[in-house]
């Protein structure tokens, strides 16, 4: 696919980096970057796992999942409040 180039207010040329996925190993589950996207393209699911978690339940946690990647416009908001850094980017749509 074709690398897709904005411009900003004041004319600067500006690349948009798409979500590609998130690394559940690293993601916590904070769910900082499902509240701050207005575009519904994360959620929270279940994480895999086997047995009891290490609060010593089998609830299971959280972690944040791509859902409607077509719908990101390339914002980067979702991995720039990451504290994990656990989202994974691209230029291309």
């Amino acid at each position: 696919m074709a690398q897709t180039v904005g411009y900003t207010r004041g004319g600067d040329p500006w690349t948009p980096r798409f979500i590609e996925y998130i690394d559940r190993e690293k993601c916590i589950g904070c769910g900082r970057c499902f509240k701050i996207c207005g575009r519904s393209v994360l959620a929270p699911i279940e994480k895999p796992f086997e047995g009891e978690d290490e609060y010593g339940d089998d609830m299971g946690n959280k972690v944040m999942s791509v859902v409607n990647a077509q719908d990101c416009i390339g914002c980067g908001a979702c991995a720039r409040i990451c504290p994990k850094k656990c989202h994974e980017m691209s230029e291309t749509a």
